[in-house]
């Protein structure tokens, strides 16, 4: 059975770096093959799965918080392909905007709230006379990854329609994935990995016996990262330090 695998890059590092913790080391070098062949389960084992190809989709990211960010992550992307970890890298696009919004902050139910005004920060009118209930507007930098969940919805399902792969693998708790996974279950068996300590997207899930049958859900941990990690050196690249 070939197996493809179809990665959201942001959406795996962003769900390493939850669990594992930004300023914890061991967990930024993965290897991604090696993450996925730990997590596939017994029946697709015993079906004689084997990985085929592996889709990694990313962007290329600014510099603009700390300038050893794009070189860090060209090192990777470059050891990613040297070590035969990923089989083809699918750029997007990293969008820096400035956006205003109002500001707000999370109730005790996680959800977002508008911040008001009140004591000790209070709003006054051209006359001095205080304005209740204030909102406030603040500019801030928006940076956005765009492109990876389409890259990946279309190396899916290319890869399924054109029978180079008889299963396939996708890393990513996008919901936006929705319809290329409900159409790829159709057609082949198809695993779904959830990188974050989030529960799966409801609408990702599904059930074992859609389609064709034979699907599956995991999700990972911050053991799995850590397990799953590529050899340094891999001939002149060296894992940037603090990683």
């Amino acid at each position: 059975m070939r197996i493809g695998v179809y990665v959201d890059g942001f959406n795996l590092y962003f769900g390493a770096r939850e669990q594992c913790g930004p300023g914890t080391a061991g967990w930024r070098w993965l290897d991604v093959r090696g993450l996925v062949a730990d997590t596939l389960p017994s029946a697709w084992r015993e079906n004689g799965a084997a990985i085929e190809r592996v889709v990694y989709c990313t962007a290329r990211v600014s510099g603009i918080d700390d300038p050893s960010t794009p070189r860090d992550q060209n090192v990777y992307l470059r050891a990613l392909r040297a070590s035969g970890s990923v089989d083809h890298i699918e750029f997007g696009n990293f969008v820096r905007r400035i956006k205003s919004s109002p500001l707000a902050t999370r109730n005790h139910k996680g959800k977002p709230e508008l911040v008001r005004s009140q004591w000790p920060v209070v709003v006054q009118d051209h006359d001095g006379a205080e304005v209740r209930d204030a909102r406030f507007l603040v500019s801030v930098l928006n940076r956005e990854e765009k492109g990876s969940d389409v890259n990946v919805a279309t190396h899916l399902l290319l890869d399924v329609l054109r029978g180079v792969v008889d299963a396939a693998v996708v890393i990513s708790n996008d919901s936006d994935l929705e319809l290329p996974l409900r159409h790829a279950r159709d057609l082949v068996p198809v695993g779904l990995i959830n990188p974050s300590a989030n529960q799966v997207a409801g609408k990702l899930k599904g059930k074992a016996s859609d389609g064709v049958g034979g699907h599956w859900w995991g999700i990972l941990t911050a053991s799995s990262y850590m397990a799953c990690q590529l050899p340094d050196p891999i001939g002149r690249l060296h894992k940037p330090d603090g990683w």
